[in-house]
């Protein structure tokens, strides 16, 4: 791969290049991508979707949206360190081409705040749920009428895949979706494949799937633009990375380890005292003990100490991605950025302590049990309700069900995969509480 590709400034549609040296400097397009992501309804969503705790009522807790926020400004953070490094080495970059090391922070802001846009409700168990209903579930009759790639999609619903069909789907009216510049959508790919084959290898780029078959076409396009690296043959799609793919999720990683064990003190589930014995492994080289120990408030002192862990690692991952630059850009490089850190330890024991007293509290496992009966429920309403219109026996209840859905979500003239996609990523629409509200109302439970 090479980076005048992988900088590509071009969108859906487009008939003619763009040109970096020709951009209007106070508006550039990589950060066009950026607008366009925050002023989604999808994005907007996020607001009332969950990060860790399920519906938490308190103002110490994350949401998607405000960590998504997080995420974006330190992928910039990110993005502008290794984009001022690279452009040092690659001097043409800049001297031809036209590019500044705010392209590159740009490009991994804008794909860092949209990493979370396709996650349904209720955290990753909810991804589960919908994978479930079809699986497992009363879902699993139409396995037979698909094929094994469009069913493969459904049980193992993934927001990622969610998230690129959100931003570069095609629908009546509106062509390409946010239209995207091809380099941010490159970068948002974490797993540039399809749902099958399920983890062919242990690289990284396998672990999950990118993009439903409702958008093969489209993908393969955007990756031909950018020069991806492709891996294996025949009929099976799936490439390398996008280099700054790992910049991205170096962002999520330092946020969900730090924030989440973060909220995990504010919320009284970790005593500080786990915060200042894991965070000062961290940041014992920047910390000022003197200013530390004059903050009088724990949010202050929690603040602080995150403050530096962040700046700490972000440094620590940009120094690992210039000095595996060549990896990058051929397709070797097969772990994360932090997996490589030398503050791996430290980052798994945070990891630890948060999966024990956070993301298995009673709290968050009751939420999500009650997750998997919403989704469940409403995927039953609305599947049996579109496929039985499609067939012309739907009943006088199911017509009633159609009208809750938006004018999108209603279309019955297409495949059946498309239908079941179609009303999977509606429920992944909804936010927390509208899921809640949604699944009252069908149930006879509110009026």
């Amino acid at each position: 791969m090479n980076w005048e590709q992988l900088l590509s400034l071009r969108r859906y549609g487009d008939t003619h290049k763009r040109l970096r040296k020709e951009q209007d400097e106070t508006r550039l397009g990589f950060e066009v991508d950026y607008d366009r992501v925050i002023f989604s309804s999808a994005f907007r969503s996020l607001q009332d979707k969950t990060q860790v705790i399920p519906l938490s009522k308190t103002d110490f807790v994350h949401t998607r949206l405000t960590h998504s926020l997080e995420v974006s400004v330190v992928g910039r953070s990110l993005g502008r360190i290794a984009g001022r490094e690279l452009l040092k080495k690659h001097p043409h970059l800049q001297e031809v081409h036209g590019y500044r090391f705010n392209d590159f922070g740009a490009i991994v802001a804008a794909a860092a705040l949209a990493h979370d846009i396709g996650n349904p409700p209720f955290g990753h168990s909810g991804e589960k749920a919908i994978g479930e209903y079809f699986k497992t579930g009363n879902g699993k009759i139409y396995q037979s009428a698909l094929t094994k790639k469009e069913f493969q999609d459904i049980i193992d619903f993934e927001g990622n895949a969610n998230g690129f069909r959100l931003l570069s789907a095609s629908k009546e009216g509106v062509q390409g979706g946010l239209r995207l510049s091809y380099a941010t959508l490159g970068a948002f790919m974490k797993y540039p494949k399809e749902s099958l084959p399920k983890k062919p290898t242990r690289h990284i780029s396998d672990k999950k799937f990118g993009f439903f078959q409702s958008e093969k076409d489209f993908f393969a396009s955007v990756a031909s633009e950018l020069g991806l690296v492709q891996k294996g043959s025949g009929s099976d799609i799936g490439f390398y990375r996008h280099p700054l793919t790992y910049l991205v999720e170096a962002a999520d990683d330092i946020c969900y380890t730090i924030i989440d064990f973060e909220d995990g003190i504010n919320l009284g589930l970790i005593s500080e005292d786990f915060a200042l014995e894991y965070f000062i492994k961290l940041v014992k080289d920047s910390i000022n003990t003197k200013k530390y120990n004059a903050m009088v408030h724990m949010e202050d002192r929690l603040s602080y100490l995150r403050a530096l862990a962040i700046n700490t690692l972000i440094r620590d991952a940009v120094d690992i991605f210039m000095e595996n630059e060549e990896a990058l850009l051929d397709g070797s490089f097969e772990v994360s950025l932090l997996d490589k850190s030398k503050y791996r330890a430290q980052i798994e024991d945070i990891i630890q302590i948060s999966v024990a007293k956070i993301y298995k509290s009673q709290e968050v496992i009751e939420k999500e049990i009650a997750g998997y009966k919403i989704i469940s429920d409403l995927l039953e309403v609305y599947t049996g309700a579109l496929v039985r219109k499609q067939e012309e026996k739907a009943s006088n209840y199911d017509r009633l069900i159609i009208q809750t859905l938006p004018s999108s979500y209603k279309r019955t003239d297409v495949s059946l995969y498309h239908i079941l996609l179609s009303c999977c990523c509606y429920v992944a629409s909804l936010s927390d509480s509208t899921a809640v509200h949604m699944h009252n109302k069908i149930m006879g439970g509110q009026l």
